[in-house]
């Protein structure tokens, strides 16, 4: 095969031109500190980066709904100790009622001071964060609570729990039992906490009975309410307790995504400049052997 100058020409701009992609494409990975900058650069890389980043952006989707949880719970916290605080004051006050000495007015005023706290109650009961109702389970957006009904103002409670996803395949309930709380169990042995305030200011403001076989007999019934709170409590914070260990979870898978991730897409910057530097000496020599390679013309033979 006969070698023509136009062969070596060709050939010698073509190695240029690769050796120009080279360059160009190690500039590209020091400029951005990624491996890649399209799919078609390394198409395993870039798919492997896909799934990597879905997982990313699951766990910053996990760690957002563990935020609307810790609002919740915390709310619910605080409303179950803002109710504890109202139901220890009532038992004092039937206390004190439950005295012989206190005259019937007297008892009327306990009365009126135990109606404020009932109503205090039902504030409780319909606490919100963020504009959602903690107590009404999935209705969210409609009060527990009835005021114009207080003789049973939990009569149309939502019992759904209300859960939200924090992991794969992991729901947390962050919603207490309102109707336990707030609503009329009695007929399954349980308690009936606006019932039995209302029935103990009835007796107050009309005296009936003596406090002996009359006020006295609300204290066991309010212990008994005081109890379920306290304990419901106790389940919010064990609840409260898993979160965190969900959000150490949520942190640590993280860390690992974010890793693997880094590992598949970004650049060796150390490796990277060495490459370059060899690449720019390649593209020098190549640039001094293709002008040796191009044919001289008359003027140099005359010169």
């Amino acid at each position: 095969m006969r070698i023509t100058q136009g062969i070596l020409t060709n050939s010698m701009l073509r190695n240029l031109n690769q050796s120009f992609n080279r360059l160009d494409a190690i500039q590209n990975q020091l400029a951005t500190g990624k491996k890649i900058t399209k799919p078609s650069d390394d198409p395993v890389v870039a798919m492997r980066g896909i799934s990597f980043r879905g997982d990313l952006n699951n766990i910053e989707q996990y760690q957002r709904n563990i935020a609307e949880v810790n609002n919740f719970l915390d709310s619910t916290d605080v409303a179950l100790d803002q109710a504890t605080s109202a139901l220890q004051r009532i038992r004092e006050l039937t206390v004190n009622a439950s005295n012989g000495v206190y005259t019937n007015d007297e008892r009327k005023s306990i009365a009126a001071e135990i109606n404020q706290l009932r109503e205090q109650l039902i504030d409780v009961g319909n606490s919100k964060v963020a504009g959602k109702y903690i107590f009404n389970g999935t209705s969210t957006t409609s009060p527990p609570l009835d005021k114009t009904n207080p003789n049973n103002p939990a009569a149309n409670i939502n019992t759904n729990p209300l859960s939200i996803e924090v992991f794969d395949g992991v729901q947390l309930q962050v919603n207490a039992n309102a109707q336990g709380l707030f609503g009329d169990n009695s007929a399954t042995g349980g308690t009936n906490l606006f019932g039995d305030i209302s029935a103990l200011i009835d007796d107050l403001n009309n005296a009936a009975g003596t406090p002996g076989n009359s006020i006295d007999s609300y204290l066991a019934k309010l212990d008994a309410n005081i109890n379920n709170i306290v304990s419901t409590r106790a389940d919010v914070g064990a609840r409260k307790n898993r979160v965190e260990l969900m959000e150490e979870r949520l942190m640590t898978q993280e860390v690992f995504s974010t890793r693997i991730l880094s590992d598949n897409e970004d650049a060796d910057l150390e490796r990277v400049i060495t490459d370059l530097t060899t690449q720019e000496s390649v593209h020098r020599a190549a640039l001094g052997v293709g002008a040796r390679i191009v044919q001289p013309s008359l003027l140099d033979f005359l010169r």
